[in-house]
């Protein structure tokens, strides 16, 4: 059954959860897992793909958009089937992805803003009502 971990951003910034989210994957990556992570579309799947190559200068973090025929470390989905996909998915979407329980894993990422808030509330109950084993990290810096 898959895992659900919410990591709880002290911040009110929305801003912050794609570069959160860029360093969860990267200790993911360092752990020799394989990262997902799910964006709405197109266009933020573009933004985080730059992010991924600028949010720490020190730090190279192997990334594509999803693509059928090539697998890297770090991948972006914008609504696609996962294909192989089962270790780590960051889920920055708008939705559940209906897929989410073939990984072992799942990350949902909360800042302190008020749709941040009510959207994962509806999202821990709606994983607690199922059953799935939930955990919260509150993270500071």
């Amino acid at each position: 059954m898959t895992r659900i971990d919410f990591y709880v951003l002290a911040s009110e910034n929305p801003g912050e959860i794609q570069t959160f989210a860029c360093r969860l994957a990267e200790k993911a990556f360092r752990s020799g897992l394989h990262v997902l992570i799910a964006v709405d579309n197109a266009e933020q799947a573009q933004e985080l793909d730059d992010l991924l190559w600028t949010y720490r200068e020190d730090s190279f973090l192997p990334h594509a958009q999803q693509n059928k025929d090539q697998q890297t470390a770090i991948e972006i989905n914008s609504g696609e089937d996962p294909g192989q996909h089962h270790g780590l998915l960051i889920n920055l979407s708008s939705d559940i992805p209906a897929w989410f329980s073939r990984f072992e894993r799942l990350a949902e990422i909360v800042c302190q803003h008020p749709e941040s808030l009510t959207r994962s509330r509806t999202r821990y109950s709606h994983f607690r009502d199922r059953g799935y084993p939930l955990q919260s990290h509150n993270i500071t810096n």
